[in-house]
């Protein structure tokens, strides 16, 4: 499960960043992907449920990057870095599938294939202040 779940993260985010940079629309980048790749279908699945949900929840989830990176406004964010963190805080936040320590390593290994060299330290940073703030709240 873990496998089907790493490659359809990896597609949903090559999809939102396709869709953030050039304005394709993320579902037919992640079909065009899945057939490209032979991406199963349960990863193909789980790739468009994660797009959707970043879709449905951007705002909010937009918002909480702002709150605990407020040195780094969310468009000045490499649409990389952007869209791993957006993955993340969907399937930490909303989606509550998966543990929290593994969403957080799940998006800093993104962060580390396809982001800059700073990429993972900023992502576990950001997601860890965002998981610590849902910790404190309780």
């Amino acid at each position: 499960m873990a496998y089907v779940r790493r490659k359809a993260r990896i597609a949903a985010l090559q999809a939102l960043f396709e869709s953030d940079s050039s304005g394709h629309d993320p579902e037919i980048s992640v079909s065009r992907l899945a057939e490209e790749r032979a991406l199963p279908e349960p990863a193909l699945s789980y790739a468009r449920e994660l797009i959707r949900g970043v879709l449905e929840n951007k705002g909010q989830i937009d918002s909480l990057i702002k709150a605990h990176a407020p040195n780094w406004p969310v468009e000045q964010l490499s649409a990389i870095d952007r869209n791993i963190l957006r993955l993340a805080i969907f399937e930490i936040l909303m989606e509550n599938k998966v543990p929290l320590k593994a969403a957080i390593n799940e998006a800093v290994e993104l962060a580390k294939t396809f982001g800059s060299y700073k990429s993972s330290k900023f992502i576990n940073g950001v997601l860890g202040a965002i998981s610590q703030a849902q910790v404190d709240s309780r």
